[in-house]
C-alpha cells in the first residue's frame, strides 16, 4: 500500500523519534550509574587507607590469615555492599573472606589501583575477583612492613548483594517510571510531529488538488493508460500526483503548442493560396476593364459584349472566392453552430440534383442517384448539409469530363445513414492526399479550384460531430463518403462530442 508524503514524513519522524528517545534514555541510565559510581568511589575512596591503619594485615612472614579473615568477615556483615581483598605486590589475591569456590580471578591488574593511589579523576574501575571478565569501582590502599611494600589492601565496593538489590530495583519501579516517561515524552513529540507535518504540507496538498484538477479548457482528464500512469494514478504520495499532473499538463500544452502553431502554418498557407486564386481573376478583370476603357471607342458591340461578359465572369468568380473565405472564417471560429432538425434526405438529394441539372446536360453529365429501400430521415442542420452536398457536387462537375458521371448513394448504417458522392474524373493522387480537407490542392501541377469548398465541407461535418473521407472505388475518380445520424439524440451527442474536441484543440 502506497503512503502520502505526510504519512511518510510522520513514519520517519516516528521511528527517528524512537531511536532518539532509546538513546538518550540508555545514555541517561549509563550516565547515572557513573554517575553513582563516581559518588561511591569518592565517598569510600579512602576506606582501604583507614583500614590498613588502624588493622595489622601483614608480619614479616606475610599474611595474617586469621586477622585477616576475622577482620574481613566483621566488615562485609557491617556493610554488605563491600567486599575486602589482600593482595600481594605483584597483585595476587592472597587473603578473602568470600566462600569457597567464589573466586574468579587469581590476580588483580595493579594498573587501575596505580591511577587511584595517583589522584586521577573518577570513577576508575578495577578488576572484580567474583567475576572473569567485570570491572567494579574499589578503593586500595599499600600495605608495607618494616617500611617495605608487601601489597595492598583491595576493597571492591558494590559487591555481590548490590548488585542482586539493584537488579532487583531496576525491574520494578525505577525501570517502569523511566519507561514511562520516555513513552510520554515521544508521544508528545510524535503528536507535535503530525500537527507539524500537516500544516506544513497542507500547500503542497492544495497545490496537488490544484494541479490535478487544472485543466485549459476544462475537459476531464484523460484516463491512464500506461503503466507509469496507472502506477501515479494508484499512488497517494503527494510529489508522485503532482509530478503525473504536471507531466499531463506538460503533456496537454505541448499538444495545444503544436495545434497552434499547425493552425497558424496553415492560415499562412491559405493566405498564399487565397492570394494567388484572387490575382489570376483580378488580373483578368483588370485588363478587361482596361481594355474596355482605351479602346471603347474602336470596339464592336460583339467584342464590347464578349470583354464585358468575360470580366463578369472573373467578378462572379472573385465574389464566390470571398464568399467562401468569409463563410470558411465563420465556421472556424465558431460563429455558425448547427441547428438540428429532422428531415428528409432524398428530397435534399433530389433538390440538389434539380439545382445542377442544367450545368450537368450542358457537359453532357449525368447525375445518378442510388437510394437503398429502407433510408429514413436524418437529423442535422438542413442548411448546412444543403452546402456540403452543393459543394461536393459543384467539384466534381468541375473535374468531370464530358460524358462522365456523378453519383451520389445513401445506404444505412445502424444510427446513421451513409452518404457517398462519386465521379468518373482523374481522382487525386496519393501524394496530394494528406491535407486534403485543409488546404486547396493541385492535380497534374494545375491548381484545383474548390479547395475551400472541401475545407468548408470538412468543417461542417466537424461540426456535426462527423468525419469526411476519401476513398477508393474501382473504375470511380475521387470518391468523398460521410455519414450522418438518424435521430435526435445521436445527433446530439455527436455535436456534443464535436464541441469538446474542438475546444480541446484551441
Amino acid at each position: 500500500m502506497s503512503l502520502t508524503l505526510t504519512q511518510r514524513l510522520s513514519l520517519v519522524f516516528a521511528v527517528l523519534l524512537l531511536v532518539c528517545c532509546g538513546t538518550s534514555a540508555w545514555m541517561q541510565v549509563r550516565s547515572n550509574h557513573m554517575h553513582e559510581l563516581e559518588v561511591v568511589q569518592g565517598l569510600s575512596r579512602d576506606l582501604a587507607q583507614h583500614i590498613a591503619r588502624d588493622t595489622v594485615l601483614m608480619d614479616r612472614n606475610g599474611p595474617m590469615p586469621n586477622a585477616v579473615h576475622e577482620l574481613f568477615s566483621q566488615l562485609m556483615l557491617v556493610n554488605p555492599s563491600v567486599e575486602v581483598y589482600l593482595l600481594d605486590t605483584g597483585g595476587r589475591i592472597v587473603g578473602s573472606a568470600a566462600p569457597e569456590g567464589r573466586i574468579r580471578r587469581e590476580r588483580v591488574d595493579l594498573a587501575p589501583i596505580q591511577r587511584l593511589l595517583k589522584g586521577e579523576s573518577l570513577p576508575i574501575l578495577g578488576d572484580d575477583p567474583r567475576s572473569v571478565d567485570g570491572s567494579k569501582v574499589f578503593s586500595a590502599a599499600p600495605l608495607r612492613v618494616n617500611g617495605q611494600p608487601a601489597g595492598y589492601l583491595y576493597v571492591v565496593l558494590l559487591s555481590e548483594e548490590h548488585d542482586r538489590f539493584a537488579e532487583r530495583g531496576a525491574t520494578s519501579a525505577a525501570l517502569n517510571t523511566a519507561l514511562l516517561s520516555i513513552g510520554l515524552v515521544a508521544l508528545l513529540c510524535l503528536i507535535a510531529g503530525l500537527t507539524a507535518f500537516a500544516l506544513i504540507t497542507r500547500p503542497l496538498r492544495r497545490l496537488t488538488e490544484k494541479v490535478s484538477q487544472f485543466d485549459i479548457n476544462g475537459v476531464p482528464p484523460a484516463p491512464p493508460t500506461s503503466p507509469e500512469q496507472v502506477e501515479k494514478a494508484a499512488s497517494h504520495d503527494e510529489i508522485a500526483v503532482l509530478d503525473a499532473a504536471f507531466r499531463q499538463m506538460q503533456a496537454r500544452l505541448g499538444e495545444q503548442w503544436r495545434s497552434l502553431t499547425r493552425q497558424d502554418q496553415e492560415r499562412r498557407e491559405l493566405v498564399a493560396n487565397i492570394s494567388h486564386d484572387l490575382r489570376t481573376p483580378l488580373a483578368s478583370l483588370h485588363g478587361y476593364l482596361e481594355t474596355l476603357s482605351l479602346k471603347d471607342a474602336t470596339l464592336s458591340p460583339a467584342d464590347r459584349r464578349r470583354y464585358l461578359g468575360i470580366a463578369l465572369d472573373q467578378s462572379r468568380k472573385v465574389g464566390g472566392l470571398a464568399q467562401s473565405l468569409l463563410e470558411l472564417v465563420r465556421l472556424e471560429h465558431g460563429f455558425v453552430q448547427p441547428v438540428l432538425e429532422r428531415f428528409s434526405l432524398t428530397d435534399l438529394v433530389q433538390d440538389i440534383f434539380q439545382k445542377f441539372e442544367l450545368s450537368a446536360e450542358a457537359r453532357q453529365i449525368e447525375l445518378k442517384a442510388t437510394f437503398a429501400p429502407n433510408v429514413v430521415v436524418a437529423c442535422a442542420d438542413l442548411g448546412l448539409i444543403e452546402r456540403v452536398l452543393t459543394n461536393l457536387f459543384d467539384n466534381a462537375l468541375r473535374h468531370t469530363p464530358q460524358g462522365g458521371e456523378i453519383e451520389l448513394s445513401l445506404r444505412p448504417q445502424g444510427a446513421f445513414i451513409e452518404v457517398t458522392v462519386s465521379d468518373t474524373g482523374p481522382g487525386i493522387a496519393p501524394e496530394l492526399r494528406e491535407g486534403l480537407f485543409l488546404r486547396p490542392f493541385n492535380i497534374g501541377g494545375a491548381r484545383r479550384d474548390g479547395g475551400l469548398g472541401l475545407r468548408i465541407v470538412h468543417r461542417i461535418l466537424q461540426l456535426h460531430g462527423r468525419e469526411i473521407e476519401l476513398i477508393d472505388m474501382p473504375g470511380r475518380g475521387a470518391t468523398f463518403r460521410f455519414s450522418l445520424p438518424v435521430d435526435e439524440q445521436t445527433a446530439e451527442q455527436c455535436v456534443v462530442r464535436s464541441m469538446t474536441i474542438n475546444s480541446m484543440g484551441k
